[in-house]
This record gives C-alpha cells, sequence and structure tokens, in this order.
C-alpha cells in the first residue's frame, strides 16, 4: 500500500534529494508544500503517514522576516506531539523540532561546514532507525546554528553527536527525529547549494574563499557511504509508518 509523504521545503533547491529519489521508487504519494512560496500546510494532518521537514536558509527565531514559521512551528507541534505521527527533520527541520520540544536554538561556536565525523551513541543501538549505523559515519555538515538545552525533555534521546554539536541526531518517543547534518545529499547538492547567499556565505567565512571546488570532490568522495547511511535510514524509515 503506497504510503502518503508531506514534505515541507523552505527552498526550492533544498529537497529530500536522495530519499525523494528512494520515496519516488517506492511510488509513494509525495505532497510538497513551498513555504516559502507561500505554500499552506495542509488541515487534515492525520491523513499523512509521515512529515518530511528540510532545511533552509533562515533560521527559527525569525518570525518577523518569515511570518509562515508561525504556523508551520504549530503545525509540527500538532503532528508530532498531539498526533504522534513519523517526522524527520534535516537541518532547519531538526532545529524546528528542537524547538518545539523545548530546545533553543542559538550560534554555534564554531559553525560546522565540510564532510564531518557523526559518532553515534551507544543508544543508538536500541534504536529503530539507526540500530545498525557503525559508531562513526561521514556526514555533509552545512549549518551555523543548532539546538541545545533539550535535556529536560525526558522524552528526549540523543542518538548522536559530533566534536561541537550535541544533538546530531536525537528523537523524540520513538517516532520523531532531528537530524542536524545533512543525509539527504545528492552529488549536485555543493554546488547547486553554494548558490544560496547566505549558504556561500558561511561557507567562505567557515573554510575561505574558493572552498567551494574542495568542499565538493569531498563531498564526492565520501558519497557512496553517505548515501548507504540514507539507505538504511529510509529502509527503517518505511517499517514505522
Amino acid at each position: 500500500m503506497s504510503k502518503n509523504i508531506l514534505i515541507l521545503q523552505h527552498i526550492p533547491i533544498e529537497t529530500p534529494g536522495y530519499l525523494l529519489d528512494l520515496m519516488k521508487l517506492d511510488k509513494f504519494n509525495l505532497t510538497v508544500i513551498e513555504l516559502d512560496q507561500g505554500g499552506k500546510i495542509p488541515n487534515n494532518l492525520s491523513s499523512f503517514d509521515a512529515m518530511l521537514c528540510m532545511g533552509g536558509p533562515m533560521d527559527t527565531w525569525m518570525e518577523k522576516e518569515f511570518p509562515w514559521l508561525i504556523e508551520e512551528k504549530n503545525r509540527i507541534k500538532e503532528y508530532v506531539i498531539n498526533l504522534k505521527k513519523p517526522y524527520l527533520g534535516f537541518c532547519l527541520g531538526c532545529q524546528l523540532l528542537g524547538e518545539i520540544l523545548g530546545g533553543k536554538v542559538i550560534k554555534s561556536n564554531p559553525p560546522e561546514i565540510g564532510i564531518l565525523d557523526i559518532n553515534m551513541n551507544k543508544e543508538r543501538i536500541l534504536d529503530n532507525l539507526f540500530y545498525e549505523y557503525p559508531e562513526k559515519i561521514k556526514a555533509l555538515q552545512w549549518h551555523s546554528y543548532e539546538v541545545v538545552d533539550l535535556e529536560k525533555n525526558k522524552d528526549i534521546t540523543v542518538l548522536a553527536s559530533s566534536h561541537s554539536t550535541k544533538y546530531q541526531i536525537f528523537k523524540y518517543m520513538d517516532h520523531a527525529y532531528g537530524i542536524q547534518f545533512h543525509i539527504e545529499i545528492k552529488n549536485d547538492t555543493v554546488n547547486q547549494w553554494s548558490c544560496v547567499p547566505e549558504y556561500e556565505k558561511a561557507l567562505e567565512e567557515s573554510l575561505g574563499k574558493g572552498a567551494l571546488n574542495k568542499f565538493d570532490q569531498n563531498a564526492k568522495k565520501y558519497m557512496k557511504s553517505m548515501n548507504a547511511s540514507a539507505e538504511i535510514l529510509y529502509k527503517n524509515f518505511k517499517k514505522i509508518l
């Protein structure tokens, strides 16, 4: 039976990427809402089997500049807390989840940009999605903000961290996941995203001018293993739908 998936996007080029390709192969019914272009989240959230919330150049606190963030937060809260349905949030989508669960989003010190190590915690062994992951994976990072202060929510489990970011992967109960890094990337991701002014600025500030080519080459070097990580996540995510 085909699944109904709701995808919340904040900029047209930041899609579920490789995960989107896998969902299309499975002939899932995909409803894409482009929030930055005036798209409205459907009222019938209970009719969707899962919600995917992608990244974007804006930040969670920019409600004055992007007033639709207020409604988006409310609907994510409805879906995750009230309906208790499967949710995957990537980068901004991770931070939005963390904020509605009682955390706060702060500037990363330092920002994480590049192909970096993610350290999986021992708690992953008992998790439905990440139990097959090794202790360390490579992942593409491109963020200047991160979620913190989730410790007081006892329904949250940290599954992975990096050198400077505690909440690289966290889950709420057993159905909602925040993933700070970009597991969804494809071969053309780095070049596409470098055209976004906010992303280009963050890249140059972190890695220096002219770093794009090296970043892109490094991403392609590890693409096979990063796509393999995405395949494991997708395979196991389907089981909880």
